[in-house]
């Protein structure tokens, strides 16, 4: 993207436009620092399964198993989960003696979003010539239908009665916009000085609730058209453990501290105005338990199976944790992966290397800290439809 002019402000309408995983291969991309969302992930598989079992089966099924990815973004944690999802399906089909149907899977995100290196690191289609046994046990194949949906998961994506299994992890959290009161001067939520809701006035915060709220009832009603009656939701997303807003956890450690103060740094050296920073909010909300619950309650449409507060770990995957400028390479490229794209756009790519370079040192400086005390946790949910809806 081209260096931008100290003018640019992000629109809301633009953000769904913009808002990606930085895409590519290189040192920053998604591809390459989505170790612990993979470690995260893994940890929750079982908890995956336990939604599978969930999802009816029955036998003969002339049409395919659908699975959704929703947030899928551009590295191989999407394709990784789909495979677990397909063939624990699969299994539940053979311990019941009978033929698996045919898979196929949607990967789900932004127009945005880097579909490209995604579909490369897709394994070649098994033969659907053979049988799905086969294809099973062809390594290195899939054996699924795979195909891109390009749109936000905040509002239709799929026909009436579709799919049969949705997940989401770790997309949730993004807002399908920055609350615009906290952009404005006149608001008493006016996010002055922060580029975060971590550590801001209660007003703020309370408007990133609000986004949050009327952002997953919009997600939720979608989803409620979209879904057979007899599937199955597994959701993860950022979660908080306190009470209030305002304390956003680990997303606050990330982007409310070092990430915060390199934005100060350059106020203070002149390099951007006070007000360029004002401008700029990174559109990420940790909810509690009880915001989500809220919403699922509101919405009527879904029975909670599950849903508790997971601790992921840390989002710093290092090989040497005694290396503190590994570590603080580390903090940088995970907060330069979920939000270069939105600071290029802002305030160009060259002040944009500048700013992450001053995250990196700052981070360099208190690794140890950060290693310590720098830790995710995660909303799980698992939801199958009311008993009224499935009548």
């Amino acid at each position: 993207m081209a260096p931008m002019g100290d003018n640019v402000v992000v629109s809301n309408m633009e953000l769904e436009k913009l808002l990606s995983m930085k895409g590519g291969k290189g040192e920053a991309s998604y591809a390459n620092n989505s170790q612990a969302q993979a470690i995260h992930a893994r940890s929750m598989l079982h908890l995956l399964r336990e939604t599978l079992d969930r999802v009816e089966v029955v036998e003969g099924r002339e049409v395919a198993f659908v699975v959704a990815d929703l947030g899928c973004s551009c590295g191989s944690n999407s394709i990784n989960v789909v495979d677990v999802m397909i063939k624990h399906m699969m299994k539940r089909y053979e311990a019941l003696g009978w033929q698996p149907p045919e898979f196929s899977a949607f990967f789900s995100d932004l127009p945005s979003n880097d579909f490209n290196t995604l579909f490369q690191l897709l394994p070649p289609l098994a033969n659907y010539g053979v049988s799905m046994e086969e294809c099973l046990a062809a390594n290195n194949h899939r054996s699924y239908f795979a195909a891109g949906v390009p749109g936000s998961f905040y509002r239709r994506l799929f026909p009436a009665r579709s799919v049969d299994v949705f997940h989401s992890a770790f997309s949730l959290h993004w807002l399908s916009q920055v609350p615009e009161s906290v952009e404005d001067r006149r608001s008493s939520a006016y996010n002055k000085g922060r580029v975060f809701i971590h550590g801001a006035g209660e007003s703020a915060a309370n408007a990133y609730k609000k986004q949050f709220q009327t952002d997953l009832a919009g997600f939720l009603r979608a989803r409620s058209v979209e879904m057979k009656r007899e599937g199955s939701m597994f959701l993860v997303c950022l979660a908080r453990t306190s009470v209030d807003p305002t304390d956003q956890g680990g997303a606050g450690l990330l982007f409310g501290t070092h990430f915060q103060d390199a934005w100060d740094d350059l106020v203070q050296e002149g390099l951007i105005s006070q007000e360029k920073r004002d401008n700029f909010n990174i559109p990420v909300y940790a909810a509690s338990l009880q915001d989500f619950k809220e919403v699922v309650e509101a919405n009527g449409s879904f029975a909670i199976d599950k849903l508790e507060v997971f601790k992921g770990g840390s989002p710093l995957v290092v090989n040497q944790p005694d290396d503190a400028s590994e570590v603080g390479r580390a903090l940088a490229n995970s907060c330069r992966t979920v939000s270069g794209v939105l600071v290029d756009a802002h305030i160009g790519d060259k002040l944009s290397e500048e700013l992450f370079l001053r995250v990196e040192r700052r981070a360099t400086s208190h690794a140890k800290e950060l290693l310590e005390q720098l830790q995710f946790f995660h909303i799980v949910a698992s939801l199958s439809f009311a008993q009224m809806i499935r009548d």
